[in-house]
């Protein structure tokens, strides 16, 4: 691909974006869907406009990077213990309950050992983007609701970390147990380094030029990506570095600050990762897999919010409340998708394990933003009485 195709590609894929995602507000969708669909419709099954979209996940994944960075922000200390009380046992037993039902959706349509134990853990999750972007900031996301709904998708986020951790041990070589557990011994030593490099270098600096946006915006990303390469150095995934890199940054004062500045540079990459999801989906494998990828979606949709409606109720919570929170988390990750492309690349699962996932994730997003519009406060709701921002 030369440069000007690539001009061209990336012209296509923000143009076709923004004129799906206009129509994606309309519907009352969530945006990454039209971009997945954006990527069905140029990429080589579709009209073949972008027809290399490896070349376009490669430069994807920095938006995975920055995505995780910013949730590794997000995790104060004092955050983490107060989560350890109600959310932990709800986060736990969802997750039980909800690896079983796909472990046993998958054995049900064939699908060997490796592929079910992942599809039962891809439903383990919700997403964290509909959850957050879906959830009116001045009227939820300070309450006790939102604070519900965060905690479990924070809980939910690090169980994923550790799924991307293990996927990436089996992924290195012949002996599995101990690729596994010298990724895990090498995560406490990568936690070690980037905490020594943040208190004696990188927070001295902060703090003598923290009146300097543009040093800090660029400090904060040379930090992101330079624990993520030498996380990639150790053995580990870059994506488990950028987190790291997000933790030992979230109690410094600038934490908010970088927060703010690196979404609009998350979401450019993170355009590109879902357009290469929806390229690089191959339809000639739905026949295959629609009707477990429908069964799959129809869990999350339908069970998930009961049961999370029910654990809740057992922990004190209101029904009416609890089932809300339900209905905000009835879906499957965008994480799910990660681990579905990680899996694939580490040949744990077949690619049409991964297309059954991936399938499964975009229906749970387009049928669970229009449940959480219609019956809930959010800022795209249909009517003015629901609007919240």
């Amino acid at each position: 691909m030369t440069s000007s195709s690539i001009e061209f590609s990336m012209f296509l894929i923000f143009t076709g974006a923004a004129v799906l995602a206009t129509l994606a507000l309309f519907a009352r969708q969530a945006m990454l869907v039209a971009y997945i669909l954006l990527g069905i419709i140029l990429g080589p099954w579709g009209v073949a406009l972008v027809n290399d979209p490896g070349l376009v996940q490669d430069i994807s994944t920095i938006g995975i990077i920055f995505l995780l960075f910013l949730l590794g922000l997000d995790l104060l200390p004092k955050q983490l213990v107060k989560m350890l009380g109600e959310a932990l046992p709800t986060t736990i037993f969802s997750a039980l309950i909800f690896w079983g039902a796909g472990f046993g959706i998958g054995m049900a349509f064939s699908l060997n050992t490796h592929e079910s134990v992942l599809v039962g853990v891809s439903l383990m999750f919700s997403s964290t983007i509909i959850g957050v972007k879906l959830m009116p900031t001045t009227s939820l996301h300070h309450r006790h609701t939102g604070q519900m709904i965060i905690s479990v998708l924070l809980l939910q986020d690090l169980l994923a970390i550790l799924v991307l951790l293990l996927l990436q041990g089996y992924g290195k070589g012949v002996n599995l147990v101990t690729d596994i557990l010298m990724q895990l011994g090498m995560l406490p030593v990568l936690i070690a380094v980037s905490w020594l490099l943040y208190r004696y270098v990188l927070e001295k600096l902060i703090l003598r030029f923290d009146q300097i946006h543009e040093y800090i915006f660029l400090v904060a990303i040379a930090w992101c990506l330079g624990i993520s390469q030498l996380a990639a150095a150790m053995g580990l995934s870059r994506e488990i570095g950028a987190f790291i890199a997000g933790i030992t940054l979230a109690s410094s004062p600038i934490a908010l600050f970088i927060t703010e500045k690196l979404k609009p540079l998350r979401d450019f990459f993170l355009v590109l990762f879902f357009f290469s999801l929806g390229a690089g989906f191959n339809m000639g494998a739905l026949d295959r897999i629609l009707l477990p990828a429908l069964l799959l979606a129809a869990f999350a949709i339908v069970i998930k919010p009961l049961v999370f409606r029910q654990l809740f109720v057992w922990v004190g919570e209101k029904p009416s409340v609890s089932l809300e929170v339900g209905f905000r988390l009835g879906q499957i990750s965008e994480f799910s998708l990660l681990i579905a492309v990680l899996a694939v690349q580490s040949r744990y699962i077949s690619d049409a394990a991964s297309y059954l996932i991936q399938l499964a994730t975009l229906l749970t997003f387009i049928v669970s933003s229009y449940v959480i519009v219609l019956r809930y406060p959010t800022p795209i709701a249909v009517s003015d009485r629901l609007r919240r921002d």
